[in-house]
C-alpha cells in the first residue's frame, strides 16, 4: 500500500507553485531593449535560445515539487494483519525408557509413533512456544521453549532410547518440565507427560512435582502409552541376531490420574497409534487461549525515487543556464 509518512508536507506543494509563478511574472524578462518603432522589427524576432530559456522556469518548478514529495516520505507499507494465536507455552515430557521400544504399536515401536504424533501436534500450533523434556532414570531438557519449529523438530528427531540410563523417573521428568515453565509469562502453561511405565526412581516423588505444578498454575495432561499385559520387544542377540521376545509392561494409571486431577488436567490411555493421535487432537482442542495481535508493518522508503530526479532536474537547469541557454548581457 502506497502512503506518505508526513502527508501534511504535501500542502506546501500548491503554495510553493503559486509563489514561484508569482515571482516569475514579477521578474519579467530583463533581456529587452527600448525601440521607438516596433513596426521596423521583423515578426517573431528572437533566437531559439531565447525561446528555450523559458523552459528553465518549468524545470525548476518540477524539481521543487518533486523535492516536496520526497520530503513527505513516500513509502510502500505492508497491510497490517490481525493474527489470532493460542498464547500457550507447552512442554512435552517424553518417556524414553527401554520399554518404549515395545512393538505393540506395530510396525513401529511406541517411541517412534509418539514422536510422529508429537511432530504433527507441533506443526498444528505455529504460534505457541513449545519445549521438550525427556526422561528415563534421569531427566533433562532436550529443547527449551521456542517458536523455532525447525530447531524443535530437529531435537525431537534426535530423541531415542538409550540417551539416558534405563529407568522411569516420572517425578524427575515432571519436575524438569515444571522448572522450564516456571519463568513463563504466557496466559496458559501446559505440560503433556507421556509414559508407558511406573515410577521406579525414588529421587523425587511424582506427587511432589505435581503439587509444584499446581502451585504455579500449570495444567498437566498425562498419557499412558501401550496395551495391557505382554508386548513384543526387540532383542539384539550377538549370537542368533535380531529376534523378538515378549515383556510385561505396566502403567501406573492411578498415579497418572492423580497428577492430572491435581493440576486440572486429564488422563488419557493410548492402546494403539490412532488412539494416541486422537488424544493429542483432544488436548489440542482443550488448550485454546485465544488472543489477537497485530503484525508489525514493514515499510520500503521511496524518497530516493523522487529526490534523485529532483536533484537531476536542478543540475540540468544549472547546466543549461550556464551553457547553451545562458543569458548574455
Amino acid at each position: 500500500m502506497f502512503e506518505f509518512a508526513q502527508p501534511w508536507l504535501l500542502l506546501l506543494a500548491p503554495a510553493l507553485a503559486a509563489l514561484i509563478l508569482l515571482l516569475g511574472r514579477r521578474s519579467g524578462d530583463p533581456a529587452a531593449v527600448r525601440h521607438p518603432c516596433l513596426d521596423l522589427l521583423p515578426a517573431g524576432a528572437g533566437s531559439w535560445r531565447a525561446r528555450a530559456r523559458r523552459t528553465l522556469f518549468w524545470i525548476r518548478l518540477a524539481a521543487l515539487l518533486l523535492l516536496v514529495v520526497a520530503v513527505a516520505r513516500p513509502r510502500l507499507a505492508d497491510t497490517q494483519r490481525v493474527v489470532e494465536g493460542e498464547g500457550i507455552d507447552i512442554v512435552m515430557a517424553l518417556d524414553i525408557s527401554g520399554s518404549m521400544r515395545a512393538l505393540d504399536f506395530q510396525p513401529q515401536d511406541r517411541l517412534s509413533v509418539a514422536k510422529e504424533v508429537i511432530r504433527d501436534f507441533i506443526a498444528g500450533r505455529p504460534v505457541d512456544r513449545i519445549g521438550l523434556v525427556v526422561f528415563a532414570s534421569r531427566a533433562f531438557t532436550q529443547c527449551p521453549l521456542t517458536l523455532d519449529r525447525s530447531i524443535l523438530l530437529g531435537f525431537l528427531d534426535e530423541v531415542q532410547v538409550g540417551l539416558i540410563e534405563d529407568g522411569t523417573a516420572i517425578g524427575l521428568g515432571l519436575a524438569t518440565a515444571v522448572n522450564r515453565l516456571r519463568q513463563s509469562q504466557a496466559k496458559s502453561r501446559t505440560i503433556i507427560l507421556l509414559t508407558d511405565g511406573m515410577n521406579n526412581v525414588p529421587t523425587l516423588e511424582p506427587a511432589t512435582a505435581a503439587e509444584a505444578a499446581r502451585a504455579l498454575g500449570m495444567r498437566v495432561y498425562t498419557v499412558g502409552v501401550g496395551r495391557e499385559g505382554y508386548a513384543p520387544y526387540p532383542v539384539d542377540d550377538p549370537v542368533f541376531g535380531p529376534s523378538t521376545t515378549r515383556i510385561e509392561t505396566r502403567i501406573d494409571e492411578d498415579l497418572l490420574r492423580r497428577i492430572a486431577g491435581l493440576t486440572g488436567g486429564e488422563y488419557f490411555r493410548a492402546r494403539d497409534p490412532q488412539a494416541l493421535r486422537d488424544i493429542f487432537a483432544v488436548i489440542d482442542r482443550l488448550e485454546k487461549t485465544r488472543y489477537e495481535t497485530t503484525v508489525s508493518t514493514q515499510y520500503r522508503e521511496l524518497m530516493a525515487l523522487f529526490a534523485a530526479p529532483a536533484l537531476a532536474l536542478l543540475l540540468l537547469e544549472a547546466a543549461l543556464a550556464a551553457t547553451v541557454l545562458r543569458r548574455l548581457p
